[in-house]
C-alpha cells in the first residue's frame, strides 16, 4: 500500500451565475488527497494519513476517500474545522487563497501520527501541509523515520502566498530532500527552490546534492523529464483539450507511482539500481493520467478502464 501522507481539504470552486455574478462550490481537494484518489482510481492499494475534522466538510473528505478506495484507517480525526481553499481560475490556470489558522489538518502533531502499517511499500508527502506548523514538522518528522525501511517521494507543490516564514520552509525541506527519494517539481517550483539560476539541469542537480536520487520535473505542455546519476530522461505531454489544470501535478505523481507499483519498482533496493530511463514508462504513464485530468473540470482523476 502507498501512504500519502498530508493535507486534504474543501476546494471553493468559482461556478458562474445567470445573472453574471460568481458562486464557489465546495469540492473535495488538497494536493495530497488528490493523489491518493487519483490512486484509488487506477486501482492501486493506497491509504491516507492527514488531520480530518468531524464536521460536515471533513465528513465529505473521508466518505470521498471510502468511495474511491483509499484506506481512512489512518486518518486522525478532530473537532477542529476543515481547511478551505478559495480557487481563482484565469484561463485554465488556478491560483489559491487558503484559510486554514487552527484546521483539524493543520494541527496535526507528531504524537498524532499512526503507526505506518504493515504491508506498506512507499510514502508520498507535499503540497500545503509542509508549510505550517505543528503539521508541518510531524510530517517531516514521520518522512525521516519512514526513509530508513521504504521509499520516499515529495512534491512540494509550492503556494509561495502561502508562505509565511520561508528560511524555516527551506529548511525543512531540505530536511525533507536529504530521506527522499523521488522528488517531483514543476519547473516553477524548482525555480523558487533553487534561485533559478542556470537551466534545469543545473538546478536539479542542486536538489540532486541536498540527497534526492531521482528529480523530476514537469513542464506543463512541454512533457516532463527525470534526472539521475547525470543522464536525462524525457516523456512528451499528451496531447488534451485543456478546461483547467486544478489536479494535473498531483495525478500525474498517482500515475508515476502505480507504474512503479505495478512493476514491482517501488522499493529501496529496485529504485538504487534504476536508472533515469528506467523511470521513462513511469513518466509517460504519469503524462498520460494527468491528461484526462486536464480535459475536465476539477480535480477528476481517470479510473483505470477509462485509459
Amino acid at each position: 500500500m502507498i501512504l500519502c501522507c498530508g493535507e486534504a481539504l474543501i476546494d471553493m470552486i468559482p461556478v458562474p451565475q445567470p445573472d453574471g455574478s460568481t458562486a464557489f462550490a465546495p469540492h473535495a481537494g488538497g494536493a495530497i488527497f488528490n493523489t491518493a484518489i487519483a490512486l484509488g482510481r487506477l486501482g492501486v492499494p493506497v491509504g491516507m494519513i492527514s488531520g480530518i475534522s468531524r464536521d460536515a466538510f471533513g465528513q465529505r473528505l473521508v466518505a470521498s476517500l471510502a468511495e474511491n478506495n483509499v484506506s481512512t484507517d489512518h486518518l486522525v480525526r478532530s473537532d477542529l474545522l476543515t481547511t478551505l481553499a478559495i480557487v481563482h481560475l484565469r484561463d485554465g490556470h488556478a491560483t489559491y487563497a487558503f484559510y486554514d489558522e487552527g484546521s483539524a489538518g493543520r494541527m496535526i502533531t507528531p504524537d498524532d501520527m499512526p503507526p505506518i502499517p504493515a504491508g506498506t511499500s512507499a510514502l508520498y508527502f507535499g503540497g500545503i501541509s509542509l508549510v505550517s506548523l505543528p503539521a508541518a514538522d510531524s510530517y517531516a518528522d514521520l518522512c525521516q523515520v519512514a526513509s530508513k525501511r521504504f521509499p520516499i517521494m515529495l512534491d512540494p507543490n509550492i503556494r509561495p502566498s502561502f508562505i509565511t516564514d520561508a528560511p524555516a520552509y527551506r529548511a525543512r525541506l531540505d530536511r525533507m530532500l536529504a530521506n527522499c527519494d523521488i522528488v517531483k517539481v514543476s519547473d516553477e517550483d524548482l525555480a523558487w527552490m533553487t534561485g533559478g539560476a542556470g537551466g534545469l539541469e543545473a538546478q536539479a542537480a542542486v536538489l540532486q546534492a541536498k540527497g534526492a536520487r531521482f528529480v523530476i520535473i514537469t513542464r506543463g505542455a512541454e512533457g516532463a523529464m527525470v534526472l539521475a546519476d547525470g543522464k536525462v530522461a524525457h516523456a512528451a505531454a499528451q496531447k488534451a483539450v485543456v478546461v483547467d489544470t486544478v489536479g494535473a501535478g498531483d495525478t500525474f505523481n498517482a500515475g508515476f507511482l502505480a507504474h512503479l507499483q505495478r512493476n514491482g519498482a517501488l522499493d529501496k533496493a529496485a529504485l538504487e539500481k534504476m536508472s533515469a530511463d528506467d523511470l521513462a514508462e513511469a513518466l509517460a504513464f504519469g503524462a498520460r493520467v494527468a491528461a484526462v485530468t486536464v480535459s475536465r473540470a476539477g480535480a477528476n482523476p481517470p479510473w483505470a478502464n477509462e485509459l
